[in-house]
């Protein structure tokens, strides 16, 4: 890829957590990790790092849950990343795991609200609503 064409993500953004929790019924959806996306060649590339953590006690289906991670990344780029090409390593720092209400959808939202937070550190959060003077 020329070094001079612009792709996503410009730099590296570390430390992304993302949290999904939906508990008002059963089934309940829980997904909490921590991620990097790290500038890489064209397309997307997911790996974990040797020191990742892992909070599951059950020893449930993680390689299912990290495809659905890398799932709901991919849908979230394809909406949102459309002016640039996605070049990005996606590093798996931290996965926390339920022992109930864990499931691949919660994995996927997880990995929806991942690409949204790294691309708020990039734009900058929404405007706040500004409060209106009491007369």
């Amino acid at each position: 890829m020329d070094p001079e064409v612009e792709t996503f993500p410009p730099y590296p953004i570390r430390g992304v957590r993302a949290r999904y929790f939906h508990q008002t019924s059963c089934p309940g959806d829980f997904a909490d990790v921590t991620v990097d996306f790290e500038p890489w060649e064209e397309g997307l590339t997911f790996e974990v790092v040797g020191s990742a953590t892992v909070e599951d006690h059950f020893r449930r289906d993680l390689p299912g849950f990290r495809a659905a991670l890398v799932e709901g990344i991919r849908e979230e780029l394809a909406e949102r990343v459309t002016d640039v090409p996605v070049a990005l390593a996606v590093v798996l720092r931290h996965i926390r795991v339920h022992e109930v209400d864990s499931r691949d959808a919660s994995f996927r939202m997880a990995g929806r609200v991942a690409v949204r937070e790294a691309l708020d550190r990039l734009q900058g959060p929404p405007p706040r609503p500004k409060r209106r003077r009491r007369p």
